[in-house]
Parts: structure tokens; sequence; C-alpha cells
């Protein structure tokens, strides 16, 4: 398909007519999923992104200027995501709760063993903010208007704190 017919149900897609969107996504998913896949190397994770790519970017059409490259548009949409799902994959750390019952307690019952680690190896104050930045939720604002402290002081706090933690268990080999 041509960029001016591209561009024709583009228009069309603006004013709302969504049957536009079948011509549209024919023409340029695969472009799009193949710079998704070579980023995260993962097919189930790029076909999810594909899917976003193009949510986002219904939602967003207004914001794509007429004559230029739509498709190219489209892929700095999907790579922006994938970037964002890469990093975000990497801090976060894989566990198996069936097999290490042990470091994660076994019932709602149990203290989870982080928590236990925490509690022993981290300064009272530094626990207090961990646990509810990062345990019950809470933003380092609502933190820091709850214990009388400034933002910075919490997020300085809870990262070292995070820090910490993290180098207990490289050190016992569970990292």
């Amino acid at each position: 398909m041509k960029n001016t017919s591209l561009e024709k149900y583009i228009e069309v897609l603006r004013t709302g007519d969504m049957r536009a969107f079948d011509a549209v996504y024919e023409c340029t998913n695969k472009t799009v999923y193949f710079a998704i896949l070579y980023i995260v190397r993962d097919k189930m994770y790029a076909e999810d992104l594909l899917q976003e790519t193009f949510v986002r970017a219904l939602r967003a059409l207004d914001s794509y200027q007429s004559g230029t490259n739509f498709t190219a548009w489209l892929v700095r949409i999907g790579k922006n995501l994938a970037l964002n799902h890469v990093k975000r994959a990497k801090r976060e750390l894989p566990t198996d709760f069936d097999a290490e019952t042990y470091k994660y307690g076994t019932s709602e019952t149990q203290i989870p063993y982080i928590f236990d680690l925490a509690a022993k190896h981290l300064a009272e104050d530094e626990y207090e903010i961990l646990m509810l930045c990062q345990v019950a939720g809470y933003k380092r604002r609502e933190v820091a208007e709850r214990l009388g402290l400034p933002i910075g002081t919490v997020t300085w706090k809870n990262n070292e704190a995070l820090k910490k933690l993290r180098k207990i268990l490289e050190k016992e080999g569970s990292v």
C-alpha cells in the first residue's frame, strides 16, 4: 500500500471511523512487530507490545503530523514501549514461590524471609520507610507527611535500605 492511500486511511481514522483501522494495521503491523521483537527478543512480549503500540497510537492519533512517515511514527511508539519493558524487566527479580518457600513465607500468617532480613539488618527508620513505600504502597510524599520528614530524606532512606537488602541477599546468593 502506498503512503498516499495509508494517509487517506489515517484521515478516515481521525474522523472516528474505525473501519479504516484494519487497512492501517495490515499495512504497518509487520514492520512494527519486528522492530519490537528485535528489542525484546520474545515473541509473546512482542505481540503484547504490538497491541499496546496500536492502542496508544489510536489514542494519540491527533499528535501525528499528516504527510510524515506514519509507519516510522508507529515504530517509534513501539520501540519506546519495548525499551521501557526491557528496563522494567531488568529490575524485576524472578521468584519461584513453590521451590523457595522459606524465603517468602508459606502462608499469609508467616513473615516472609526478606521482611525478616530487613527487620534484622536495617535501622528502625529505614525499615519503617521501606515497609511503607515498598510493601504498603504509599507514595514517598505520603510517607514524608506521615513521618514528618522531607521527601528527599524519605527517598534517600528508601533507596539506601533497598541497596543494603540487595547486598545482603547477594552475599547469601539469593539474588
